[in-house]
This record gives structure tokens, sequence and C-alpha cells, in this order.
């Protein structure tokens, strides 16, 4: 199993103290929780692309470009890049040119993004959000794949011979799709024989699970290796202790926070007290042992082999956060590593390709 530490970017106020840091110092958290996770050993550090409140997520190539130069070996994810909104062949550039910088270490995962404040900013609306997600990763991947390219677009003008520059260092990025309970970006991912990425962070198991199950029929559908299709999945919160109840009384403060958030804008919690929310979310809150036995019964259900935990303390103080970090890669991440598969494909940068690889690549081994 694979370990990726993913942030969103939130730029609000801590739950617990009720103190919002500048725009900068937000900024130069996110930097120092990248060079944090590549200490520790994670596989990957994720940034998130947001264009609404209350996150500045909104330039995820930016701040990703900077960490490549501060890293060596940690890939780097998109989590996720909101296509629905962007002009595929800006993307394309923007990430061909991350790919070079961070030496062939760029994942993208993929989705059509949320929220009404970001689709009215690029005039998108709900109606037609799947079919421009499907529409700008249909150009995008043939932009990666082909040194010209003709398509003719219903959101963006056509494409007759183009060429669009630099070409890239990965031949091809691999890519996944972002999914909480679509099965729009399931199917997507399934007709392309693209990996799965399930945002199982608001509700317990059981739907998400559903979603894997069919994700894993399409894949069948359209005539794919049942081996060769891959999950990774989210946490709703993470903390670690020694023993339960330490990790549990640390983690209170944040949870009340959020709870008191989410009353005070109306909403109905899922989860109405601390241990529930351990129990039955995707959030590993506890022991060592109590983490890997919680990740085993997630992967039950999943059968994923790629984990993200929170990037950001959240609430807890950064003695706590990296505390728990730190136990998680000594005493929880070796067993995980050991009884749960990796992804079905060589963890490491790819090597850049000669010119003539640069040709389009069959839907069903583009992945891997």
């Amino acid at each position: 199993m694979k370990f990726l530490a993913i942030t969103l970017i939130a730029h609000a106020p801590d739950p617990v103290t009720g103190v919002r840091k500048s725009t900068q110092e937000r900024f130069a958290e996110v930097v120092d929780s990248a060079l944090l996770a590549e200490e520790l050993g994670f596989d990957g550090f994720g940034v998130g692309e947001r264009h609404e409140r209350p996150f500045i997520s909104s330039s995820p190539p930016v701040v990703l470009g900077h960490i490549a130069a501060l890293t060596g070996r940690i890939r780097l994810f998109t989590a996720v890049t909101t296509l629905s909104l962007l002009d595929p062949v800006r993307a394309y550039e923007d990430y061909a040119t991350l790919d070079h910088l961070s030496r062939g270490r760029l994942e993208l995962i993929i989705g059509k993004g949320n929220g009404a404040a970001q689709r009215d900013l690029f005039h998108v609306t709900p109606e037609d959000q799947w079919d421009r997600n499907a529409e700008s990763y249909e150009l995008f991947r043939r932009i990666w794949r082909q040194d010209r390219v003709t398509h003719r677009s219903r959101f963006r003008p056509e494409l007759k011979d183009a060429e669009v520059w630099p070409r890239p260092f990965q031949h091809p990025v691999r890519v996944w799709h972002g999914s909480a309970t679509s099965r729009e970006s399931v199917d997507l991912a399934a007709r392309y024989g693209d990996p799965l990425f399930s945002a199982n962070v608001t509700n317990p198991v059981e739907p998400y699970a559903e979603l894997v199950r069919y994700y894993r029929e399409r894949w069948r559908h359209h005539g794919h290796d049942p081996a060769l299709a891959t999950v990774g999945a989210g946490t709703a919160g993470f903390h670690a202790a020694r023993t339960s109840q330490q990790a549990l009384a640390e983690y209170r403060p944040v949870f009340e926070g959020r709870l008191a958030l989410q009353k005070r804008l109306g909403l109905e919690p899922v989860f109405a007290t601390l241990e529930d929310f351990a129990e039955r979310s995707s959030a590993l809150i506890g022991s060592p042992q109590q983490v890997i036995e919680k990740v085993h019964r997630y992967h039950e259900q999943l059968g994923h082999t790629v984990l993200h935990l929170h990037a950001d303390a959240s609430g807890l103080t950064d003695a706590q956060h990296r505390d728990g970090l730190e136990l998680f890669q000594s005493d929880i991440a070796p067993t995980l590593r050991r009884e749960i598969p990796d992804p079905p494909w060589p963890w490491a940068p790819v090597a850049p390709a000669s010119p003539a690889a640069e040709a389009p690549v069959p839907a069903a081994s583009a992945a891997h």
C-alpha cells in the first residue's frame, strides 16, 4: 500500500483556537507539510484545486512547482484538477511544464469540481459540468499523447493540426479520477482504463463501496484486465497516539469545533459524536493497532491500494500532528505496506521516452 498526504489549502479559522493565519503563513505551512511528508517517507503529496471560499488552492501548478524545487523523491499529486472549469489546452501546458520541473514525479487526480461559486466564476452550469469534464479530459489526454491534434469541441474552439508545447516528460502521465458519489466520473475512469480515487470522507463506507463495485463492473465491461483496476481512498480525519484514549482526547477539540461550525451553518451532522465518527467514518483516530484494523476493514469494502491522510494539523497542535504522522510511519505504515498490495505499476518516476513514443496510446494500457 502507498500513502499520500493531501491538503485542499483551506484558509479558515482554526477549529479550536479560532485564529486564522495570514495567506502567506498558510502557503508556507503547506510547503512545510510537503517537506515533512517527504522527510517521514510518504509516497506522495497532493494539493487540491478550489476556486471559492474558504480555499486558496486556485493555482495548484504554482504550489506544486515550488514544492518540486524543494523535494527530490516524493510524487506530486493534484487533488483534484477541476477539468470541468479549465481550458484543457492551458491545463496541459501548466502540467506538462510541471512534469519536467519535477522530473516525472507528477500524477493527476481529475474531477468536475464542487460548489456553485466556482461554477459561476467560470460560467459552468450543473447541467453541463459532467459533459465539460469528459470533453476536457478527452482533449487533455490526446494532447499529452500526440504531437499534433485535430479536435472538434463543444465547449472550446476547434483545434486543427495544433501543436502544444512543451511536450511532456512522462509518456503518458498517470491520471486518476476523483469521485465521491457520481457514476459519471466512475464511467469515465473505467472507459479509459484509469485508476479511481474515492473521496470517501462524508458518509459511512457503504455508498462509496457501491461506487467502487460499479467501477469494477464498468472496467470489465470495457474489456480491461480486472487485476489492473486500481482504487485509492481518502480519510475523513487522522490522529494516532500510543493509546486510543490519548488519540481521542487530543482529537476531541477538533471534532467539537467542526461540529459547532456545522450547527452554525444549519447543517445536520452525519456523525453526532466523536466516538461515532471514529467508528463509522473513514477517519483514522486511535492507537496504531486500531488504525491498522480500520484500514483493513475499509480495504475489505474498497480494495484500495493507496490511502491519503490529511497533510494539515487542522486543529491539532503542530507537535500533536507531527507525532501522529511519525507514529503512522513507524508503527502503522510498515504493517499496511506488508499486508496490503501496492498499485500494479512501478511507483518511481517514469523515464522520458523517445519522440517516437509520443504516438497515441491505446486506452486499455494508457494508465499503466
